[in-house]
C-alpha cells in the first residue's frame, strides 16, 4: 500500500500504511521502524508505532515538508534490506481463573472446551505487541489462536483490576491499571505493567514478543508482595 500522510501537528506526521489491523500488515509497521531507527536522523524525536499506522514526531531543524518526503523515501524502499534488532521474548506469569480471572468458565463454556484447555491453549502462543494504547502500557498482544476469539462483554465493567489477562475479539491483552473494560477476563498477573518511576515505565514495548505461563495463587500473591 503506498503511504498515505496526514498532519498530526506541525511537528508531527502519522503515515496511514494500511487499512486492515492484521499481522502482516503490523508486521509491515515494526518493520518501517527498524528502518527509521537503524537510520536515526537527529531531528526524529519519537515512533509511535500503532496496528497499522505510525506516528513521527521532529524537531525544529527540519521542515515538516522535507520529514515527511524523507519518511516516505523510507516507506517506499526495499524494508527486506533492514535489519530489524532482535526482538525480545517477556514471559508474563499469570493466575488463571477464580477470582483471578472472573469469566474464565464462561468463556471456555462458550467456546466448547474446558477451562484448562482455554488455559493450555491460551500459553501456547507466542504474542507480538502490536502496539501500545487505550491506557498507559496497554499491550495489543497479536498471535491469539482465532478459535478461541470471543466479543467483548455486551455491558462493560466500571472496574478491571490492574494486570487483569483478557481477551477482547481477536487479541489478548493485560490491563495495566484499573479501570473499566470489556474484555473477557482469564485471569490476571502481579507484574506492573506499567510505573512512571521506571525507565522506561512501560513493562513491554511495540514488536517485544510475549508467552504467558501458568502460576498458581500462592505463587501469585508472594509475587505481588515482592513486586
Amino acid at each position: 500500500m503506498t503511504p498515505r500522510f496526514e498532519a498530526l501537528a506541525g511537528d508531527a506526521w502519522l503515515i496511514h500504511l494500511g487499512t486492515t489491523a492484521d499481522t502482516a500488515t503490523n508486521a509491515h509497521v515494526h518493520a518501517i521502524v527498524a528502518r527509521i531507527r537503524a537510520t536515526a536522523p537527529s531531528w526524529l524525536r519519537d515512533l509511535v508505532p500503532a496496528y497499522t499506522s505510525l506516528g513521527v514526531f521532529f524537531d525544529g531543524s527540519i521542515d515538516a515538508d522535507s520529514a515527511r518526503d524523507w519518511l516516505r523515501a523510507q516507506c517506499l524502499a526495499d524494508i527486506e534490506t533492514t535489519t530489524a534488532p532482535p526482538s525480545r521474548t517477556v514471559e508474563i506469569p499469570v493466575c488463571y481463573g477464580g477470582a483471578h480471572g472472573e469469566d474464565l468458565e464462561a468463556a471456555a463454556t462458550e467456546l466448547g472446551i474446558a477451562p484448562a484447555e482455554l488455559i493450555a491453549r491460551h500459553g501456547e502462543a507466542t504474542y507480538t505487541v502490536a502496539m501500545i494504547g487505550f491506557a498507559p502500557g496497554f499491550p495489543y498482544l497479536g498471535g491469539l489462536d482465532p478459535t478461541l476469539a470471543l466479543p467483548r462483554l455486551a455491558t462493560p465493567r466500571t472496574h478491571v483490576p490492574a494486570g487483569s489477562v483478557a481477551i477482547g475479539g481477536a487479541q489478548t491483552g493485560i490491563y495495566p491499571r484499573e479501570s473499566p473494560g470489556g474484555w473477557r477476563l482469564l485471569g490476571r498477573t502481579p507484574l506492573r505493567l506499567f510505573d512512571a518511576r521506571r525507565d522506561p515505565p512501560s513493562l513491554l514495548a511495540p514488536g517485544d514478543r510475549v508467552r504467558f505461563v501458568a502460576i498458581d495463587a500462592d505463587t501469585f500473591a508472594r509475587s505481588e508482595r515482592e513486586a
